[in-house]
């Protein structure tokens, strides 16, 4: 098939650990590559957000990275991106006047404006996949949440428009449930990982006799870092390691890693603290496999890439329960869920795990079995290909779709 991918802001030539670039950067540019591996052509449009490069890139064979103009050629945080998407859906609909796609595959919801604009007036089918739901955000962030205005009832138009949702948990399902997206155009498909890359062999980073506690993720405060620092008082001797962020020497100028380190100071467990700051995908196999137990604490999670990761790794997780987490870990066979914002908690998880070298144990080979099992990037791309067979197959109103 000739799949398009849409990704407005993150592209999957971007270096993961920016404050805009995760998790949907490497679902895309994973998700993209496994599509190639099926025989498929995929071109994944992004904004082009620097001077260079300019125009399509090769990522493997099989796959290209288009470098949209919509915008200054800058980097801009994706909540202000919103007025660029008119001209991003513009573009898109010149190109595919010349090369047309089978079907379009959103990453996004302004990902998912940018596409329905450009298919409007050609039978082209959306798939969308939202990563995050602003409802969901404005619950947990409230005042401080940046989103355009309008988000949550462009994201609730869209879903209704596309010839089917692709969620990555079934939290996400029951959100948009709530927002009166029927069932019949949703299906969950999750995220993957790369099983050549994260295993439970091969080089593990240097550790010091203390046991070792890793957290993972970018530096912004929904990631719940400050949990983990609160919950380390009550966890005596083990060390925390939080890797994310800007390269180590700009961790002095990054206003979270400057709070954490504060909150560390005041909690009495400076010294067990290490802020890394930016890992290379390279080294954090080796990073997870260091530790005794990976933890992860957001107040919200659309899926979660990093507990996967430490499955695929044979590292036992403790968890937030929220969003896709709820998942991925298995609650008393692959790791611990605790509620969010909890670190007593969370503590009590950690104490209970890292005192249990047969917990351990069990732990390990259960999420080692599941990762290998479930997550396989290959597979996820299957099922994303029948996702993508199943919208082709039927005229867009047998779908119920509201174009």
């Amino acid at each position: 098939m000739k799949i398009a991918m849409v990704s407005e802001h993150a592209s999957p030539l971007a270096v993961v650990g920016g404050v805009d670039a995760g998790g949907q950067n490497l679902h895309v540019a994973e998700l993209a590559k496994a599509l190639a591996r099926r025989g498929h052509e995929v071109c994944v449009h992004t904004r082009q957000d620097a001077a260079s490069p300019r125009g399509k890139v090769e990522l493997v064979p099989g796959v290209t990275v288009d470098h949209v103009p919509a915008g200054p050629p800058e980097p801009l945080p994706k909540d202000e991106l919103l007025p660029y998407m008119a001209a991003f859906g513009a573009y898109l609909t010149e190109a595919w006047a010349v090369a047309r796609p089978e079907v379009v595959h959103a990453h996004f919801w302004m990902s998912g404006l940018a596409a329905l604009t450009a298919t409007r007036d050609r039978p082209v089918p959306v798939v969308q996949t939202f990563h995050a739901l602003g409802s969901v955000k404005q619950r947990h962030q409230g005042v401080k949440d940046t989103s355009p205005p309008g988000r949550i009832r462009l994201e609730r138009a869209i879903a209704r428009s596309v010839a089917k949702v692709v969620a990555t948990c079934s939290e996400e399902v029951f959100e948009l449930a709530r927002l009166g997206v029927q069932r019949r155009q949703m299906t969950v498909v999750p995220c993957g990982v790369d099983l050549d890359q994260f295993t439970d062999r091969g080089p593990v980073a240097p550790r010091t006799d203390r046991p070792r506690i890793v957290s993972v993720g970018r530096l912004v405060e929904r990631k719940g870092f400050d949990v983990l620092i609160r919950a380390l008082r009550a966890v005596p001797g083990a060390e925390l390691l939080i890797a994310g962020g800007p390269a180590a020497p700009g961790l002095a100028g990054d206003a979270e890693a400057c709070r954490l380190l504060a909150l560390a100071q005041c909690c009495g467990v400076a010294d067990r603290v290490h802020l890394l700051g930016a890992v290379s995908r390279a080294d954090m196999p080796g990073l997870l496999r260091s530790a005794d137990v990976v933890a992860c604490a957001p107040w919200y999670e659309p899926f979660g890439i990093v507990p996967v990761e430490a499955m695929a790794c044979g590292i036992p997780v403790v968890a937030t329960a929220v969003g896709g987490l709820t998942d991925t870990v298995i609650d008393g066979v692959t790791g611990i869920l605790v509620p969010p914002r909890r670190p007593d908690r969370m503590a009590a998880a950690l104490r209970t795990l890292l005192a249990d070298h047969s917990l351990q144990l069990n732990f390990r080979s259960a999420a080692l079995d599941r990762a290998r099992s479930r997550y396989a990037w290959d597979r996820i791309a299957g099922e994303t290909h029948l996702v993508y067979r199943e919208v082709t197959a039927f005229p867009a109103d047998r779908l119920g779709v509201a174009r």
